[in-house]
């Protein structure tokens, strides 16, 4: 049961928001009483700590996955994102906005994980690039990795990028595009170019 209401608040949280979802409709979505999900959550910040953490694993699990397959670096980026959104349905809700807002602890120990495994997974493929004739070889792939992980996390920043305005499927397309052409030889130029027509 608890793996249910981990999943059913899941979807509800990344279509609805964090803050915008009670306990009364996630127990009335799963046609069970309140009392059932207090049996396993001690309150609401006790069920979004265990939510968070399910989406991160999922994720985490998926581009390690995709990182295992050992594709040439700029397709491997873009996999990464196509999984990413299928993940995160778009983020209507700004999800991380309303988790950064109401749940400030819950959101800062994930976005250290997630630094620490994004810090892992974009410097492998930095020095991939770089190997691979993809990337610039005097690129600072310390400085750029962060840069990166950085620029990630402010284009979710609803209050720069407004979702009115840009979808999170635009503004990471964009992202993607900028931070590639940054740190491409000519040859990355060219597989960038092939991805970009993919979109």
């Amino acid at each position: 049961m608890k793996e249910k209401i981990i999943e059913k608040s899941n979807e509800l949280f990344l279509n609805l928001g964090f803050k915008s979802v009670t306990m009364d409709e996630i127990a009335s979505s799963l046609g069970v009483s309140k009392k059932t999900i207090y049996k396993y959550f001690k309150n609401k910040t006790d069920l979004v700590a265990s939510v968070t953490e399910y989406i991160f694993n999922n994720i985490s699990s998926g581009i390690n996955q995709i990182c295992s397959l050992n594709k040439n670096p700029i397709e491997e980026v873009f996999d990464i994102k196509r999984f990413i959104m299928s993940n995160l349905k778009d983020e209507k809700s700004s999800p991380q906005y309303q988790l950064q807002k109401y749940y400030p602890k819950i959101f800062a120990s994930i976005r250290q994980k997630q630094f620490e495994i994004m810090q892992v997974c974009v410097i492998q493929n930095l020095n991939d690039g770089i190997q691979q004739g993809l990337y610039r070889k005097e690129i600072d792939v310390e400085f750029i990795s962060r840069i990166y992980f950085n620029g990630m996390i402010s284009i979710k920043d609803k209050e720069l990028f407004p979702l009115q305005n840009y979808s999170m499927n635009t503004l990471m397309n964009y992202y993607l595009e900028y931070h590639i052409r940054g740190i491409c030889t000519e040859k990355g130029l060219q597989q960038l170019e092939n991805q970009l027509k993919q979109k």
